[in-house]
């Protein structure tokens, strides 16, 4: 049987997916809760922090992607570089990155079809459009494990956020029916969204208050919570809103020419939304006060701010965002399975992660348990829990693969590369600072999480990975007599 991915997708194909999967809850979610909490209007700043921080990133997986095309993203390169260990961690990592972010961005698309529902009449009762459990931080925590763990969970009354696990289990289907029909759909929704971002741009840069930019860094109240410090704070939350160009190389075994592609894709994906997020950070801020920010709808928040006169554009940026957000789901759980694809082609998971459908072709059994997991976790999870754990995987992935290019320009310095990273001396240092400095401004309790996955994740590896690694298998058939 064949057990090989489809080639289906071209330039187009992937510059639209990384798009689709960059433009949605950043945009659409994460930019006024970002901004009431942390930064203000200066969130445009921690944008372009982010965005920075992508910039070099992009420039490394572009280098990789295009010298080895094949499913896997960060995973297959560390495999390349820097050892099976490492590349375990990567691709743990990036189970964490894709998975929770498909949950995420479920969650984001569950509050706005919610809305447009009970606009035209239909309304989900409230214990099925929320998580039952809601999480603050206590303040004085610190480094208490404990108490980050068991304190500032609060009860919200409801039994599962249902709209959410909907719109999971309809893309995982879709999924796996075929990667060219998932592309042809994200193009498709991508033309849609982008549409509504510039018309949102385009109205609400004719209303901005100036006055609502003032004090533009606000001062600071506590440690990352405003400030400068809030600033990095935001960079390091809505950080989550730039994973979407990485998602672009997990499709590289079905690139049609994945080395001319792959980098154009990255690339391109990503300087597009960077301009996006810019203009509409500046917009949103600048007609409503970041104060009022702090909402599950923050753009839809902003227009309805405005009165009568754009009550027009409330449904328009309502469809829009549930466009974006879906693509964004499709995009981020089209990625997992084909990480679990390549692990498992490497002997670290079970040989059924690498079960590929006679017929679509499609990674169906990894596709098929990714769609369940993210499926669970966005009915029980509030979206601030894991858009932090998103954005700490995100970035310890990014920074791996910063470090990748720079060592294999030394160790291995006559492989073919397609696509060089331009002054790699500079930039791939510059990507590991800035991947770890936003990791250093998220909150203690995301940090704590995070290594508890980590340890999860090494416990599998010696436990199952490393005894059946192909790489192990051989260098002990090398060692026998």
């Amino acid at each position: 049987m064949d057990q090989s991915l489809k080639r289906a997708l071209g330039p187009f194909n992937l510059t639209t997916l990384g798009i689709g999967a960059v433009i949605g809850a950043g945009i659409f979610v994460l930019t006024g809760r970002a901004a009431a909490q942390y930064a203000g209007p200066a969130i445009v700043l921690s944008f372009v922090l982010a965005g920075i921080a992508c910039a070099f990133a992009g420039l490394c997986y572009a280098e990789f992607a295009a010298m080895i095309p094949i499913s896997g993203s960060a995973y297959t390169y560390g495999y390349a570089t820097l050892g099976e260990l490492t590349a375990w961690i990567i691709g743990w990592d990036l189970i964490l990155e894709y998975l929770f972010a498909a949950s995420t961005v479920a969650v984001g698309w569950s509050e706005y079809a919610v809305s447009i529902l009970k606009d035209i009449g239909i309304v989900i009762p409230a214990a099925f459009t929320s998580a039952p459990y809601n999480h603050v931080t206590p303040p004085d925590a610190g480094w208490n494990i404990w108490r980050l763990f068991t304190e500032g969970w609060t009860n919200t009354g409801a039994v599962l956020n249902v709209p959410a696990m909907v719109i999971v289990g309809l893309i995982t289907l879709l999924l796996v029916l075929g990667i060219k029909e998932s592309a042809t759909v994200n193009n498709i929704v991508v033309a849609i969204k982008v549409a509504v971002v510039l018309l949102f741009i385009g109205v609400g840069a004719a209303y901005i208050n100036m006055e609502n930019w003032k004090p533009f860094v606000p001062p600071e109240l506590a440690p990352g919570h405003f400030g400068w410090s809030g600033v990095l704070r935001g960079a390091g939350v809505i950080f989550f809103a730039y994973i979407g160009f990485d998602a672009v190389s997990t499709a590289a075994q079905e690139s049609r020419k994945p080395q001319r592609d792959m980098p154009i894709g990255i690339l391109g994906s990503l300087a597009v939304c960077t301009v996006l997020y810019i203009a509409v950070s500046l917009v949103l801020t600048g007609i409503i006060n970041y104060t009022a920010l702090d909402v599950k709808a923050p753009i839809a928040a902003a227009i309805d701010s405005l009165g009568q006169s754009v009550a027009w554009l409330r449904p328009i940026i309502k469809i829009g965002a549930i466009a974006g957000l879906s693509s964004v789901i499709l995009v981020m759980m089209l990625g997992q399975p084909r990480i679990f694809y390549a692990m498992s082609k490497d002997g670290l998971l079970p040989p059924a992660f690498a079960s590929v459908h006679p017929k679509f072709r499609t990674p169906w059994f990894a596709t098929i348990l990714t769609g369940a997991f993210a499926m669970l976790v966005a009915g029980l999870f509030p979206i601030g829990l894991l858009g932090e754990l998103v954005s700490i995987g995100t970035l310890l992935a990014f920074a791996i693969v910063c470090a990748g290019v720079f060592v294999l320009r030394f160790t291995d310095p006559h492989t073919h590369r397609p696509f060089r990273t331009p002054l790699f001396w500079l930039v791939c240092p510059l990507g590991v600072f800035f991947c770890t400095w936003l990791m250093y401004g998220l909150p203690p309790d995301t940090w704590a999480r995070l290594i508890i996955w980590m340890a999860i994740g090494l416990l599998i590896y010696f436990s199952y990975g490393r005894r059946h690694s192909k790489v192990q298998q051989q260098a002990n058939q090398t060692q026998a007599p």
